[in-house]
């Protein structure tokens, strides 16, 4: 038996059946639409076999996408009633025992996951999408790569590069872990409700290497959040805090990393970054 979809008319008998209306607060926008649901599988590259994690499956429609290629997954869902009900779902739509693992809890507060995924698919709450992306690839380093559909303006900055007018925290840090690229606009009519947004898919993949220690990420996120705090500012005035606590202090640090004092965040790369941490 083959897994099928779910059909927009499903889609909204589920939710009536389970008492659920979008939420705002919770960022709920249930995609519709089992073209778009395929379209993310197919630009994440996701393999029998393969395990994916992804986070609020909703009432499983990119779910059963991803449950369609032969791949398992562990679904992080934060609504009880939706968690509840998934694997119901997922069986009645011809998901095989053992395919599919749902995790009843708030992302940000998950730190283990059954399986050791390799792979992150998600259509992310616009209000936690940073945040949660961070907390994943932070805690999860067996995560080698990745599709997430999110904000326009989210996706956007998170695949800006140096000098770029939306260049920014986010830009950097997700940096951090490895490369990021933009992979197609979604239209806002896949979803219900529509939201007034647009989104876009964004595509990552995990540096082979970690690009240093657990200190060394806290070191060099504190002086990307001071230079992005006064992103106006030039550096030796916006890190004045962070390196000495006076602008002369903070330009022999920045000297002394190889950065010009008089530059500001916006053009600098993460390795910029990373060098202005361990000079201190």
């Amino acid at each position: 038996m083959s897994v099928s979809l779910l059909g927009a008319a499903e889609i909204r008998t589920l939710a009536a059946e389970l008492d659920v209306t979008p939420t705002k607060k919770l960022g709920q926008n249930f995609v519709v639409d089992a073209n778009t649901v395929r379209r993310i599988v197919q630009v994440a590259g996701v393999q029998t076999g393969e395990r994916v994690v992804e986070i609020g499956p909703g009432l499983g429609s990119l779910t059963l996408a991803l449950l369609e290629t032969g791949a398992s997954v562990t679904a992080v869902e934060i609504d009880h009633r939706l968690a509840e009900r998934l694997p119901q779902t997922a069986t009645a739509h011809g998901v095989p025992d053992g395919a599919l693992t749902v995790v009843d809890a708030d992302a940000m507060r998950v730190t283990e996951l059954a399986g050791d995924p390799t792979v992150l698919v998600a259509n992310l709450p616009y209000n936690v999408s940073v945040p949660v992306l961070l907390h994943f690839l932070e805690t999860f380093p067996r995560i080698e790569r990745g599709v997430v559909m999110v904000q326009a303006e989210v996706g956007e900055r998170l695949a800006a590069p140096p000098g770029s007018k939306v260049y920014g925290a986010p830009s950097v840090k997700a940096a951090w872990y490895g490369a990021w690229r933009l992979c197609g606009t979604v239209s806002r009519h896949v979803f219900w409700p529509v939201p007034n947004v647009d989104s876009v898919l964004v595509g990552f993949s995990r540096d082979a290497e970690p690009r240093g220690s657990d200190d060394e990420r806290r070191a060099t996120f504190a002086v990307i959040d001071a230079a992005f705090q006064q992103r106006r500012k030039m550096l030796r005035q916006a890190l004045a805090g962070v390196l000495g606590g006076s602008a002369a202090e903070a330009s022999v640090v920045l000297e002394r990393a190889g950065v010009e004092p008089t530059v500001r965040g916006e053009q600098l790369g993460v390795d910029d970054f990373a060098r202005i941490a361990s000079a201190v």
